[in-house]
């Protein structure tokens, strides 16, 4: 119960159609993870009426159940990190149709698949609508966002990843792009904001050294979410991002000492002549029309935390691009994150589309 985890849960929230009934949560007492949803330094106070209440926590009358899982640095490390297993979780006790992963833990389909081991009756009834999302980039589960590639979605798949933010932002505009103009090739450049995963001050880091240095004093070169989701063609994802198929399109990232909102910039090459003006057209049009919701346009003159707390997955700046040709241009975008797993608001918003859309093909 981590950002994502706070913020999908206040999105279904107030989304009113999304019933949320039981809470997977490491470490910390009910009141503490009561204090932590209700104040937010980030999107700041959450509204509603709480009540932390026979263990449970109740929003506006309704009643959400928690599983606290605790372990301690001790010889009994390894008997006591088994109970951080969901499938020591009797799941069958309730009556829900998705598990939205939010822990980082359990990013693989073998991982995954253990949300699918119930104990007691009804554990058939309860695997055939059990559906779980991934809210991270999976090495191995299909990997679908809100609105792209549905049409190859199918009930066999129980487990699936909504990619990363990253991903969620870049995909609205380069497929309108593509669709209009043709994009031959392009790179894509992420300024993220901090992420929980990095220092305060200088400390060690096991995988990018640099990745160790302080956050606030830094901009610091890292790897992106989108890349690596672009990269993929396993299993299952072949069909996923099927118009970066037909051109190289990749990119890298900097983390940089803001709190929330990062920005895109994707410098590509078109395959058909276009002006500046002919790509604000087609982008203004598709905000408007089918990526309504999903993709804004905005001309004013904004900065990143305007956007603080949007839903949408992705903002074109009209003013921040720039063209060399009508072949060669340079677009920005701005979308929500900060959290470890490229993850935040508009993209919270996407997981609980997703619960609409499953609900419904069922």
């Amino acid at each position: 119960f981590g950002r994502i985890g706070r913020l999908v849960t206040r999105a279904a929230i107030l989304s009113g159609k999304v019933q949320v009934v039981a809470i997977f949560f490491f470490f910390f007492f009910l009141n503490y993870m009561v204090y932590m949803f209700k104040y937010d330094s980030t999107h700041g106070f959450f509204f509603f009426f709480f009540l932390a209440e026979n263990g449970k926590l109740v929003i506006n009358g309704n009643a959400i159940i928690f599983f606290f899982f605790f372990f301690f640095l001790s010889l009994a490390l390894l008997e006591d990190e088994s109970r951080r297993d969901p499938s020591n979780i009797k799941w069958v006790f309730f009556f829900f149709f998705f598990v939205v992963e939010s822990t980082g833990v359990f990013t693989t389909m073998d991982k995954a698949f253990f949300f699918f081991f119930f104990s007691g009756e009804g554990a058939f009834f309860f695997f055939f609508f059990l559906r779980v999302i991934i809210s991270a980039p999976s090495a191995d589960a299909p990997m679908f966002f809100f609105f792209f590639f549905f049409e190859k979605y199918d009930k066999s798949l129980k487990i699936v990843s909504n990619a990363s933010c990253t991903t969620n932002c870049l995909a609205p505009l380069a497929k309108v792009i593509h669709d209009n103009f043709g994009i031959v090739e392009g790179l894509m450049t992420t300024v993220h904001a901090i992420t929980a995963t990095q220092k305060t001050v200088d400390g060690p880091s096991g995988k990018m050294w640099r990745d160790g240095r302080g956050a606030a004093q830094n901009i610091i070169p890292a790897s992106t979410g989108a890349a690596k989701a672009v990269g993929k063609k396993g299993a299952g994802c072949s069909s996923l991002l099927f118009f970066f198929f037909f051109f190289l399109l990749t990119g890298m990232a900097f983390r940089v000492p803001t709190p929330n909102v990062s920005v895109v910039d994707l410098t590509c090459r078109l395959e058909k002549a276009a002006t500046y003006d002919d790509i604000k057209r087609v982008v203004k049009a598709a905000a408007d029309g089918p990526l309504k919701g999903i993709l804004a346009y905005t001309e004013d003159q904004v900065v990143s935390c305007d956007f603080n707390g949007d839903s949408h997955s992705s903002t074109f700046d009209a003013g921040a691009g720039i063209a060399l040709n009508d072949h060669f241009v340079k677009l920005f975008f701005f979308f929500f994150f900060p959290w470890g797993y490229d993850n935040e608001y508009g993209y919270s918003n996407r997981v609980v589309d997703f619960f609409f859309f499953f609900f419904f093909k069922e």
